[in-house]
């Protein structure tokens, strides 16, 4: 019975995970040893093994994870109150890291119907883009966005608009107003004009002007990635006229992305428009007849190696590194055998998995750029009092995530086990194939704006807690830890991967079922929850401390 009831993840852990909730009294046998429950331990928390003095150190997925702060007992709970963080340090070495390539007969020869871009680059979908080069564009931007997600078949059935009506009209009968039936169930619909555009997206900001000059030149970068990502067809920018962030700076960093760019681009300057109104209706008519033209591209078979995947976590628990983040991780190294691209980010969340991912570098080079940018980007959390020790949120702790290394550590199995070809800063593109590491904060959309900004045209997104996080231009797909979470926040998982803490399925077969999915999604066959809900978060990254 035991062996249901808890899990050590590596033989040299000293601690165990609790896959169904413990009580006090219970005699769990362990590797031909007893031990007795001392507290309540609820499923996904630690329990220890044996009996620790204060300093000592706890061991987890085979690594340092924290220090006891006081005795304990074998039994006994982890807590915040019980254990601090720890990891080692971490340094470049001469490591011959051996990769063991998963088997990928099962893949060999797919493709997914994609939209081929004269780059080379492959598209998981067909959006037009409006971008603004200042937060003063928001307003109009709205404007145009209602215009034409109503008229083009773009919103989603407005069902909270219907059950507001609904409760209205009661209070104008005399009636109750909770004596409405609503079916929360019902699923968004489209009404698409361009079968063959898959959206008009908006990347509304607060930047472009009042900052430093830094941020504007950073969120260039990051608006110029997204202008020319596969996935995006066409773009309409708006700019004021007189902010920091030029139209011509925006146009340069397209041009170092790529010299030969050749999307239709519809540019705006309102004060050098007639007025307002002018600009709205230019951009309403000219972007539809931009429509018309993309509308002509339509998807034709291409080879996996054209899939780039970002792995993210948000909302973790305590089986995010039992179930999803190994499956996921397991789903990279498939696609990394078959030649695509895997994009591993939330720098903040690799505390404690540091040299595992130094280790796997190809290149003493790769593995001293990663050491630059993780040492500086903790030296600027503890400058301003924090640091990424500080990262695990309270939603993480109560579902047992108690030190920033426990949740580091179990966040980086997303990102399997082949070797990091390259390592990329903030809106640098990803051009190699394999696994490579995308300085981000861990904050879940911030993340998955730096991810879709290095060329991810998937992002696989996993989850123990839930959260509604999309992308404007990137498909989410989201993957619960646990078949309570997917059972109960339905409406927005699109895997479960509860089956693996069950044992009814291991992690290998998992990781295929994802891929199978993300093929799917890459061919317009399933649409994920995210995109359906219009979900489409974007948060430029103004490299402060952001964990």
């Amino acid at each position: 019975m035991s062996a249901h009831l808890i899990l050590q993840l590596d033989k040299k852990d000293n601690v165990l995970v609790a896959l169904q909730d413990l009580m006090p009294g219970m005699d769990i046998v362990f590797q031909g040893s007893s031990v007795i429950i001392k507290d309540k331990i609820p499923a996904k928390h630690k329990v220890f093994i044996n009996d620790m003095e204060a300093g000592d150190e706890i061991i987890m997925y085979g690594v340092l994870v924290g220090k006891v702060q006081y005795a304990v007992k074998s039994g006994e709970r982890m807590t915040t109150e019980n254990t601090r963080h720890a990891a080692e340090p971490y340094d470049y070495r001469e490591v011959d890291y051996q990769w063991h390539k998963p088997d990928v007969s099962k893949f060999t020869n797919r493709t997914f119907n994609g939209y081929h871009r004269n780059d080379g680059n492959v598209g998981t979908a067909n959006y037009w883009l409006f971008i603004p080069t200042v937060f003063c564009e928001n307003r109009n931007m709205d404007v145009i966005k209602e215009a034409l997600y109503q008229t083009l078949g773009y919103a989603v059935t407005d069902k909270y608009k219907l059950f507001s009506e609904q409760l209205l009209q009661n209070l104008k009968d005399g009636k109750a107003i909770n004596d409405v039936d609503f079916s929360p169930s019902e699923e968004p619909r489209q009404n698409r004009y361009f079968k063959n555009v898959d959206g008009i997206k908006f990347l509304n900001h607060q930047g472009g002007c009042g900052g430093t000059r830094q941020d504007s030149e950073m969120l260039g970068k990051l608006l110029a990635s997204y202008a020319n990502h596969p996935n995006v067809a066409g773009v309409t920018l708006l700019s004021l006229g007189c902010q920091h962030l030029q139209v011509s700076n925006f146009l340069a960093d397209i041009k170092k992305y790529h010299p030969n760019f050749d999307k239709p681009m519809l540019i705006f300057e309102q004060q050098k428009t007639q007025s307002e109104e002018a600009l709205i209706k230019g951009a309403i008519q000219q972007t539809i007849q931009g429509l018309v033209q993309i509308n002509k591209i339509e998807r034709k078979p291409a080879s996996l190696k054209h899939l780039t995947v970002g792995v993210k976590c948000g909302g973790s628990d305590g089986f995010s590194g039992i179930s999803a983040n190994p499956a996921v991780g397991y789903t990279a190294d498939l696609l990394v055998t078959l030649g695509g691209k895997v994009l591993l980010a939330e720098f903040p969340e690799l505390c404690g998995a540091e040299q595992n991912m130094i280790d796997r570098c190809e290149s003493k080079e790769t593995a001293e750029k990663f050491i630059h940018l993780m040492r500086t980007y903790d030296a600027q959390a503890h400058a301003v009092g924090s640091g990424f020790f500080m990262n695990p949120s309270p939603g993480n702790i109560k579902d047992g995530l108690i030190t920033d290394a426990i949740k580091s550590t179990g966040a980086a199995k997303k990102g399997g086990t082949s070797p990091v070809v390259d390592v990329l800063d903030y809106t640098e593109q990803a051009v190699k194939p394999g696994l490579s590491l995308v300085c981000t904060p861990g904050n879940d959309v911030e993340a998955t704006t730096g991810k879709a900004a290095s060329g991810a045209n998937l992002i696989l997104f996993t989850t123990g807690l839930g959260t509604p996080t999309g992308n404007p231009v990137c498909p989410v797909i989201k993957v619960a830890t646990n078949t309570e979470l997917a059972n109960r926040m339905s409406d927005i998982i699109d895997i479960d991967t509860g089956a693996i803490i069950r044992g009814e399925k291991s992690i290998a077969q998992m990781g295929e079922e994802i891929l199978e999915f993300c093929i799917k999604v890459a061919s317009g066959e399933v649409i994920p929850k995210a995109v359906a809900l219009n979900q489409d978060d974007f948060i430029p990254w103004k490299r402060g401390v952001s964990l």
